[in-house]
């Protein structure tokens, strides 16, 4: 009985379930659906009488926009005009203030005036650096070693002074570079300048070095060896972190030029001998113009030694030596010091020498060419 009264109530229950659900869905659809804004510009409709005036407002107020948007922009002009003005005048007081050496004004209104200022500024860049004159420095470290160079091999000092140079193979960067400056060179010495004679002599390059100053350019010495014996040619140019510039050209001339090798020696007096051998053959024979000071230490071995200068002297029709001996303990620097100070002739380079050091004919005329008088040249150990 109460399952047929559970069965006959279940399509009421069914109905009143549907009915719920639809009074829901009305109540949350009247809720959430959004109310009409007064301030909200609705767009106008094509045949709608309002559309010309909703379109000339929308313009205007765009217009408007646009209108503050400009004015924004000239006052930021302005102001930058203004800004770029106060910085003009105070470039101007500054170069005012403080002129360079030559006065360089860069002025580009003209290619003529500007190759011309150009060139000024690289010849100002040149008289900064240390081309024609040194400058004094608080230690020997600060000073910029010079590289020599050949067409085959570098000797670099990139260890600094306190090593010896090293022979490298020659970089094709590198290799460009100093092919280029020889070039230069070469041009410059089949263009004489002045009244200087037309007639073209062949020059053979040498040797050279140079070395970069980081904040100024890179310095070339170039020499050439003439046709004429004990004749050179010695280039100077300058790489101002630009075009190459002759700054020098120059003849030299070192038929005069004589170098004294002074040689501290005690006792070692085989190895004195294979010295005389190479100092006869490179120094006498195929140079010439060598003078040869040996201070002696003690008594041990001297007349040993004196022979094989005297033996070299009447072999050799060599005459330009001066022995000197010291009756005390060998000292190096005490040598060379007496050695320096008993020459009483002219100018001379002094080429400070140990027993066993191998040295050429060319490395001679290297020496010459790379001294000026009164200065300290390289020592070789």
């Amino acid at each position: 009985m109460l399952r047929r009264g559970f069965i006959l109530f279940l399509p009421r229950l069914v109905g009143l379930l549907v009915v719920a659900c639809s009074s829901m869905s009305i109540v949350y659809m009247l809720a959430c659906t959004p109310k009409g804004d007064n301030q909200q510009l609705a767009l106008p409709r094509v045949h709608s009488p309002t559309v010309k005036e909703g379109y000339e407002a929308v313009l205007q107020e765009r217009e408007e926009q646009h209108r503050n948007y400009i004015i924004s922009l000239k006052k930021q002009i302005a102001q930058l005009k203004a800004e770029l003005q106060g910085r003009t005048e105070q470039l101007k007081n500054m170069q005012n203030q403080y002129p360079d050496s030559l006065d360089i004004r860069l002025d580009h209104s003209k290619p003529e005036n500007a190759q011309a200022n150009l060139l000024a500024f690289l010849r100002s860049q040149v008289d900064k650096a240390e081309v024609h004159s040194g400058v004094k420095l608080s230690t020997e470290y600060a000073a910029v070693p010079f590289e020599s160079f050949t067409l085959q091999k570098v000797y670099q000092l990139e260890t600094g002074l306190t090593r010896h140079p090293e022979e490298k193979p020659v970089r094709k960067d590198k290799r460009d570079e100093l092919i280029e400056v020889i070039e230069l060179a070469v041009g410059s010495l089949n263009k004489p300048d002045g009244l200087q004679s037309k007639k073209c002599l062949n020059f053979c390059f040498h040797t050279g070095i140079y070395r970069t100053e980081k904040n100024k350019g890179t310095l070339y010495e170039l020499t050439f060896r003439g046709d004429a014996k004990h004749q050179f040619k010695k280039i100077v140019l300058f790489r101002p972190f630009g075009p190459v510039m002759k700054v020098k050209n120059e003849n030299i001339n070192m038929a005069d030029t004589l170098i004294n090798v002074i040689v501290p020696l005690a006792k070692r007096a085989s190895k004195f001998r294979q010295f005389m051998q190479n100092f006869r053959e490179m120094g006498i024979q195929q140079d010439g113009r060598i003078h040869l000071t040996v201070v002696y230490f003690g008594k041990e071995q001297m007349n040993e030694v004196k022979s094989i200068l005297e033996n070299t002297s009447k072999s050799a029709n060599f005459k330009n030596f001066t022995f000197i001996q010291l009756n005390e303990d060998f000292s190096r620097g005490k040598g060379l010091d007496v050695g320096a100070r008993f020459w009483k002739g002219n100018n001379v380079v002094l080429f400070f020498c140990d027993v066993d050091i191998y040295f050429t004919a060319e490395f001679l005329n290297s020496c010459r060419l790379n001294t000026q008088p009164g200065t300290a040249s390289h020592e070789v150990h």
